[in-house]
């Protein structure tokens, strides 16, 4: 039998997006019993609505719709654009509607995670936007309770909705030692949860 693993699916245009999910998989690899699978979305042209390259150039392998009707879980990461997810992740979900359609993430637990250069720009309106369609899903939403108490002491990113950045505007992805800390606790979450759930 496949071990289990949580999908971490992340869209990154400066790196922050990308290196909170390494921690995230961290996290993840915290619990036995599970492994932490880490896909990135790739960027899709303006004007087609296609995907602009068949192989990533650098990171991870690009995601494909099995990687997410395999999952045990997910956290999908997404840049906050103008308080929403973006256009890549959004596509991406809705490419999955024939998982909808079969139920295939019923009674999976979902997170999100974001980044946004300004302290008010739409971290946890981000986060809502991926939460949505994955409620629509039947997913079982996870944030990250007050039990973490980087989530009391951060001064930059972090929420009760998911994992955050405060990136710099010149595109510094270096995450505050809170931000890694909350990053982990999310991972460790969705794993324990998405073994409870199997």
């Amino acid at each position: 039998m496949n071990t289990p693993y949580v999908l971490i699916a992340y869209y990154s245009r400066h790196g922050s997006i990308e290196t909170m999910a390494k921690h995230i998989a961290r996290g993840v690899s915290k619990v036995s019993g599970i492994e932490a699978r880490i896909r990135q979305i790739p960027n899709i042209s303006t004007t087609t609505e296609q995907t602009e390259t068949e192989i990533p150039e650098s990171g991870h392998p690009y995601i494909e719709l099995n990687d997410l009707s395999d999952c045990a879980g997910l956290v999908i990461g997404s840049p906050s654009y103008f308080g929403s997810m973006a256009a890549p992740v959004k596509h991406l979900i809705d490419q999955s509607s024939t998982l909808w359609m079969s139920g295939q993430l019923c009674n999976k637990p979902a997170g999100a995670f974001t980044s946004a250069s300004s302290m008010h720009g739409g971290h946890e309106m981000t986060i809502q936007s991926i939460m949505t369609p994955l409620l629509h899903h039947g997913m079982v939403w996870l944030g990250l309770p007050y039990k973490n108490k980087s989530l009391i002491t951060t001064m930059s990113g972090g929420t009760p909705y998911g994992a955050s950045h405060l990136a710099k505007s010149t595109g510094e992805s270096k995450l505050t030692t809170e931000e890694q800390l909350l990053c982990e606790a999310q991972g460790e979450r969705i794993a324990q949860f998405s073994l409870k759930l199997l």
